[in-house]
């Protein structure tokens, strides 16, 4: 009913879209390192050599180099980098797909109840999504952060959704008006359903092209934030492991012990990358301009 392309023999838009995905070398390079951080991460406690707080004997094993022992080093309380980084990778990965899957969700809805929902309420909630985005976002989080004493993921989650979902609300607002003009809408109503399932049933799986696009890039962007937040102390508190926080822990050993920063900056900079190469992949593929002729 809503028009969705199928190539000569019958397969649906994942299998077309999966199809030019996989023609991208760099966007299936980024899948693969990504699933190797969320395997990594998944089975963190069976991979990692050590728990990620225990502390060695500080005077004889504080900030060693990689070795056998210590395949990635030690930090300089003594603990285990590896273990560190696999544990950290639950925080900083998790955080990521978390916050942006909620703040797709929150963007989407208000997105389509703006685009479909009449002038008015357009007008209240599209003035509503301007105030958000008047104020800087990274300000906006280290004074909610800087205010809320007790923090752990679940807070950090919620605060990076609530102030991440507003291009997205206005992305799935662009494309509800374009499209709830279209035959497929108007027969939709004109059987009798209702606006709720109309925008749920119709337009919004019409307008997730562009919004996966978005999801996919907001997390390597999330991700990053994340870090950074990490780095200031107003990530998950210590002693939890971070990829953020790691970094700052080693960024007084920069000359003397470079590989305390360098390994969870590596990781940060391998997931945001891999994320953006799978977005840019994306765009590709679910680009109808572009699709190739075979796969009309």
């Amino acid at each position: 009913m809503s028009g969705r392309p199928h190539d000569r023999r019958g397969r649906g838009l994942a299998w077309i879209t999966w199809r030019r995905f996989r023609r991208n070398r760099l966007a299936l390079a980024g899948l693969f390192c990504l699933g190797l951080l969320y395997g990594a991460m998944a089975l963190a406690p069976l991979l990692a050599p050590y728990e990620p707080h225990e502390q060695l004997d500080v005077v004889n094993n504080a900030l060693q180099p990689p070795s056998w022992s210590h395949p990635l080093g030690t930090d300089p309380y003594a603990r285990d980098i590896l273990s560190r980084l696999l544990h950290g990778a639950r925080i900083s990965l998790t955080i990521g797909l978390l916050a942006a899957a909620i703040a797709v969700v929150l963007g989407s809805l208000v997105g389509a109840a703006a685009g479909y929902g009449g002038r008015w309420l357009d007008g209240v909630l599209m003035r509503g999504v301007d105030m958000m985005m008047a104020f800087p976002r990274l300000v906006l989080l280290l004074v909610l952060l800087a205010l809320l004493e007790h923090r752990n993921i679940f807070l950090v989650v919620t605060v990076l959704a609530l102030t991440g979902w507003m291009d997205v609300a206005r992305l799935v607002r662009a494309q509800v008006l374009s499209l709830r003009g279209r035959e497929f809408v108007l027969a939709a109503r004109a059987a009798g359903l209702s606006a709720p399932r109309v925008v749920i049933r119709h337009l919004l799986p019409s307008a997730a092209a562009p919004v996966l696009v978005s999801a996919t890039l907001m997390v390597g962007h999330t991700i990053l934030i994340e870090a950074g937040l990490s780095f200031l102390g107003l990530g998950v508190p210590p002693p939890v492991a971070a990829w953020g926080s790691m970094v700052e822990e080693g960024r007084s050993y920069l000359l003397s012990a470079p590989w305390v920063a360098t390994v969870p900056g590596l990781a940060i900079a391998t997931a945001v990358v891999s994320v953006n190469l799978v977005g840019e992949g994306l765009r590709d593929a679910l680009a109808p301009g572009e699709r190739a002729p075979t796969d009309r």
